[in-house]
């Protein structure tokens, strides 16, 4: 099953010839794994029409590259409840405001690869959600000029990115945590040993007097 980019445009029935699929004006075409697409763009667009009319938000989210090209080879699209964003306690510069979280550790997501063929495959679809559906009046993806949806894409990657940035920070804060405590674990022990050389040279030296 291929899907057409063009399917928000207007009520488009399965086609037998084309292979096609479109959204019609009160049903909702599920993702399924073995769904095709011409391109990323084509699959973006069909899971933000669809995650519209159910009732959530697109997250562009990981990507996989190819490490001689760099290409991408596949891309998961999840809901924007998607994940927790990780509370670190600031111990470096100004203390940050805290932001309200919409993030639920919801799973629902869409994963798609290009294959030989040089289209792009559903191959994991997630269906459920964590929490409830409100269905919207926003404009669609397919409806967004280019710049309108540049800008969706980086505000959404720069929302991923700044919520590694937190992960990393946190695990080298806890890094450097422990480090101190070793080092004053260390710091004890080299205490104990130099006050016992210290205690048996002089012992050592009351020895040599009474002799």
């Amino acid at each position: 099953m291929t899907v057409d980019s063009d399917m928000g445009a207007g009520n488009v029935e399965p086609s037998a010839e084309t292979g096609s699929v479109a959204f019609e004006e009160d049903s909702v075409v599920e993702p399924c794994v073995g769904m095709e697409f011409e391109s990323e763009d084509a699959a973006k667009e069909f899971y933000d029409e669809y995650a519209r009319r159910v009732g959530f938000i697109m997250r562009i989210d990981q990507c996989r590259r190819s490490e001689v090209d760099k290409r991408i080879l596949s891309r998961r699209l999840s809901c924007n409840k998607q994940g927790f964003y990780v509370k670190i306690r600031d111990q470096f510069g100004p203390v940050r405001k805290p932001r309200p979280s919409t993030r639920q550790g919801c799973k629902a997501m869409m994963l798609v690869k290009l294959n030989k063929s040089g289209k792009w495959a559903v191959t994991r679809f997630v269906k459920d959600h964590t929490h409830p559906l409100v269905v919207s009046s926003r404009p669609s993806r397919s409806s967004m000029d280019s710049k309108d949806r540049r800008i969706q894409e980086l505000t959404m990657e720069l929302e991923h990115q700044d919520q590694l940035c937190e992960l990393y920070r946190g695990q080298l804060i806890t890094f450097l945590k422990n480090v101190e405590e070793q080092t004053e674990v260390l710091s004890t022990k080299i205490e104990v040993a130099v006050n016992s050389v210290r205690k048996v040279e002089s012992e050592g030296q009351k020895h040599s007097r009474h002799r």
